[in-house]
């Protein structure tokens, strides 16, 4: 069954684009410009608005995700990263529930696997950018034209299949690291320098005020004779971001980076060789950050369909079972206030933690729990499982230190599993906690950008030592 379904995606082959692999190792330098090229068109496609909206000031069904899924209203990356995630998330489901049967040693069956992916993000993005043109995301349809209505779905699926590209480029090997997280940590990254520094003026009611935290610090100790009350306004005025929404935001990334550190390191050691001894070490965050991109696709993609719903059937019991949306006060942003969508969203402030009890509960329960599942299923898709491990060191000629190599998988089953589980559990925690907090960008988003440029510090570690290696065996033979 599972091989008929990727032969489903054989005809479909020849049409998709796809980056070649290099013929040779690309030298650490390159990959370096790649990385950088592919970040400039990445933040380049960010600021080019799409061509033929009439109007964008309705409620954004993705509000609440936008930092996470690297998109910005009314431009070419209005859909972001969500087509990419979304498709590798129902494909992971497919195959952990064995509805897809795929072997990804057989060279074909990757190939085959990484198409189907590609395919289903093109159909999502489709999908996506139809549902935002017909319901008047960009002006009613009537008033846009058909034209114009078509010329809007083009971009937008132009626009993922570009995402889809550059991430490719980057997997392959031309860069470094996944194109995926490099667009969300510069998106957050982005997101938190701006929300500390901007210099843009708002009127909240009672004046112009600067949006940047530590802009207003200065200018309200600057401005107010009394000092303390400048403080007090500073740290922790509402509607606007404050000194201790970033204070959070830097406690969060220095909890992220301590645990960072946290491994078991299982003693290996060289069947032929006997001397030679090492170790294999298990993270705590096993799978880094894709449990809390996929619970984010999972969460962005049911807030989307219950606002779709809910906008053209406000009364039926099944719609606003799934969710009940309402306009933020002094804003035409839609907030859920009932059902499921209600409590897949998390508390906005410490104070609603202990207004609605059962709303938080219920959203902690749901967001540990799914990251902790997801961490566990990803490492049997993604091929970091144990039996995947184990066949690896056994072509390595390693074995567990004290252990018979049948017994290998085994030993790692115990532990490696329980430790993707943990973490992702942590993970979500840790995203819990963030957002109760106030820290700009959300918790999720913070977690995503820390554990990204903590695994982009990896990768320049283990390059740049590599290239000394390479340059001190080359002036030996010189």
């Amino acid at each position: 069954m599972g091989f008929r379904f990727l032969n489903l995606v054989r005809p479909f082959q020849a049409f998709l684009p796809e980056v070649t692999a290099p013929e040779r190792k690309v030298p650490f330098e390159q990959k370096v410009l790649w990385t950088a090229v592919t970040l400039l068109i990445f933040l380049v496609c960010s600021q080019v608005p799409l061509y033929g909206i009439m109007s964008s000031d309705s409620s954004d069904p993705l509000y609440w995700m936008r930092v996470i899924l690297a998109s910005n209203r009314g431009t070419l990356m209005e859909l972001g990263i969500t087509p990419i995630i979304t498709s590798g998330m129902i494909i992971q489901l497919l195959t952990g529930a064995q509805l897809i049967e795929v072997d990804l040693s057989v060279p074909e069956d990757r190939v085959l696997y990484g198409a189907a992916q590609k395919l289903f993000a093109l159909i999502i993005a489709f999908g996506q950018a139809t549902v935002y043109v017909l319901t008047g995301l960009y002006g009613q349809p009537s008033d846009l034209g058909a034209g114009v209505c078509l010329l809007l779905i083009l971009q937008l699926v132009a626009a993922s299949l570009i995402v889809l590209l550059l991430d490719e480029l980057l997997q392959k090997g031309y860069g470094l690291g996944s194109g995926i997280s490099l667009f969300i940590a510069t998106n957050i990254c982005e997101t938190i320098i701006w929300k500390a520094f901007s210099p843009t003026t708002i009127n909240t009611g009672r004046g112009a005020e600067f949006e940047g935290a530590i802009i207003a610090l200065f200018h309200l100790l600057l401005t107010w004779d009394n000092k303390s009350r400048a403080l007090k306004e500073a740290f922790y005025r509402d509607k606007l971001p404050n000194v201790m929404n970033l204070v959070a935001t830097v406690a969060v990334f220095a909890a992220v980076i301590y645990l960072q550190g946290f491994r078991i390191e299982i003693p290996v050691k060289n069947n032929r060789f006997r001397g030679q001894r090492g170790t294999f070490p298990v993270k705590l965050f096993y799978t880094s950050n894709m449990p809390i991109m996929l619970e984010s696709a999972l969460t962005s993609n049911v807030f989307l369909i219950s606002q779709m719903l809910f906008s053209r059937w406000p009364e039926n019991i099944l719609v606003k079972l799934l969710g009940v949306w309402e306009p933020l006060k002094e804003s035409s942003q839609l907030s859920a206030i009932s059902g499921v969508s209600y409590y897949m969203s998390p508390p906005h402030t410490f104070k609603e933690l202990f207004v609605d009890p059962l709303h938080s509960a219920i959203y902690i329960i749901f967001t540990v729990s799914a990251c902790a599942l997801f961490s566990k299923t990803w490492i049997e898709v993604s091929g970091s499982g144990p039996r995947e491990v184990a066949k690896q060191l056994k072509e390595q000629q390693m074995v567990m230190a004290g252990h018979r190599e049948g017994s290998m998988y085994k030993e790692l089953k115990k532990v490696i599993p329980t430790a993707a589980a943990f973490g992702g559990a942590v993970l979500g925690l840790l995203s819990v906690a963030a957002d109760l907090s106030g820290a700009l960008a959300g918790g999720t988003g913070i977690l995503m950008a820390v554990t990204t440029i903590y695994s982009y510090w990896e990768i320049g570690l283990k390059e740049s030592q590599a290239g000394a290696e390479m340059n001190g065996l080359a002036d030996l033979m010189g």
